[in-house]
């Protein structure tokens, strides 16, 4: 007996078939070449976090989790094996440690996407193109879902931003789609995957912890679970984005339904930002800005008197006096990320790591790091300017200590859809990411396998690559 009536829709049937019925001969061939990019991009910030501490923690745990090691999928950073359940809590973890893989109109579904995708790829010995289709099926899935939950204009990012909650419908599809679940089982998979999702919680902005990258390791775990519920089988269970407060109505008083079914010939994936530095995405067009204008101008640190960002960002702009306390106080603070860039201008993980913190020199050039005087930009504001296709303007003004003036402005750094990397910077960022930890016949091995994936006849062999 049913209670509850849907609104008479089948958005969940549409967003089911679709993922079921996405092959690799129906996507464009620079959706496919942007799917393999962005597998290389996550893979190589994920490796270059190998020797952060919440990293080697993650490994430990999906260790334990298994008890001990043996599975079917590989742990990115180690080249162990574990289930792939467990392997992704690791690789969905580690994909965010640097905040460095992506950001759609709403997130990180990288951080899932790419982690689930390889790990069910092997364990079920798909080929490159299976994996591919898979792969952006989950993008596409998740950027509609998570469109159609976003707050309303009133919404105060202090009462819990779902930003891990809706990353779960990358990882239940990549996992059902790979593990060759029908329409209506992906759609009682997505019902399932309602209740596996995270609560919204301001509990990471709040406190700051390190904690706060856990969440794409767990919301990985979970859609892979969901899947497997729904391959083994579950009554009932469908239409969860059809029937009221099944899922939607949890997250939003302003649900929009009419994205779940939004531009169905189109791919979403191309509309994702991809990070060129190491930082939260609206730190990304200041250190652009200073990072040209520094080269530019061939201005030094020592050279600098003050740096103001205008407008200036919420939530971004602080600079405690006594330091930083954790990896994402640091990621998510402008002047700590422009501190470090002046002083190492090259980005690698070593701009995080705990002695950076309150480092006398990065504090002291932090310090001139100031809001300019417009009001300034909430987050909620920036993500709707992303999501309507532009991107928050930021202008830069450097004043150095013998009184002269620069200033520049910039609306698409690089790496967002307007102004993406190339082939070639793809592939720079990632020698210089893994290159940190493993040798270079490695990493050209790596590229090499991500680069032609589509050839490849059995995704296990991924695996070899990280021994």
């Amino acid at each position: 007996m049913s209670y509850f009536k849907n609104n008479g829709t089948n958005y969940t049937q549409v967003l089911a078939e679709y993922a079921a019925n996405l092959t690799y001969d129906k996507i464009p061939a620079e959706v496919i070449e942007r799917a393999k990019l962005m597998t290389l991009h996550t893979l190589g910030v994920s490796l270059a976090a190998k020797m952060d501490e919440l990293a080697q923690n993650a490994v430990k745990i999906g260790s334990e989790l298994n008890n001990g090691v043996g599975g079917s999928a590989t742990v990115w950073t180690t080249g162990e094996k574990l289930s792939p359940a467990n392997a992704v809590f690791v690789n969905g973890t580690i994909s965010d440690i640097l905040d460095w893989e992506d950001c759609s109109w709403t997130g990180h579904p990288s951080a899932s996407a790419v982690p689930v995708s390889i790990a069910v790829a092997e364990d079920q010995h798909s080929t490159g193109k299976e994996y591919l289709a898979a792969l952006i099926a989950c993008f596409e899935v998740c950027m509609r879902v998570s469109m159609a939950v976003q707050p309303g204009p009133d919404f105060d990012h202090n009462q819990g931003w779902a930003i891990s909650n809706w990353n779960i419908w990358a990882a239940t599809t990549a996992a059902a789609k790979l593990m060759g679940l029908d329409a209506t089982q992906i759609d009682k998979a997505f019902g399932l995957s309602c209740h596996f999702a995270e609560m919204a919680s301001n509990m990471q902005q709040a406190t700051m912890s390190n904690a706060y990258h856990y969440q794409w390791g767990h919301v990985s775990q979970s859609g892979i679970e969901a899947a497997l519920c729904a391959k083994y089988g579950i009554a009932n269970m469908q239409g969860c984005f059809d029937i009221p407060y099944g899922y939607c109505e949890q997250l939003t008083d302003a649900v929009d339904r009419s994205w779940l079914n939004k531009d169905m010939d189109q791919f979403m994936i191309m509309e994702i930002l991809i990070k060129h530095w190491p930082a939260n995405m609206w730190v990304q067009n200041p250190v652009e800005l200073v990072a040209d204008m520094t080269k530019k101008y061939s201005i030094k640190p020592e050279d600098i008197e003050e740096i103001v960002i205008n407008p200036p960002i919420q939530y971004r702009m602080h600079c405690p006096e006594k330091g930083y306390s954790s990896l994402m106080e640091a990621q998510f603070s402008t002047p700590f990320v422009i501190a470090s860039y002046l002083l190492d201008p090259t980005p690698n993980p070593n701009w995080f790591t705990p002695d950076k913190f309150n480092d006398p020199r990065i504090m002291e050039l932090a310090k001139r790091v100031k809001g300019g005087t417009n009001p300034e930009d909430t987050l909620l504001h920036s993500f709707n300017v992303f999501q309507g296709g532009s991107h928050p303007e930021k202008t830069v003004t450097i004043t150095t200590k013998d009184g002269k003036v620069y200033e520049e402005s910039m609306r698409f750094h690089k790496g967002h859809p307007k102004n993406m990397l190339s082939r070639e910077e793809f592939v720079e960022l990632f020698r210089m990411n893994a290159g940190q930890y493993y040798s270079a016949p490695t990493v050209e091995k790596l590229i090499d396998f991500v680069l032609n994936i589509e050839k490849v006849e059995n995704m296990a062999a991924f695996g070899e690559l990280l021994k």
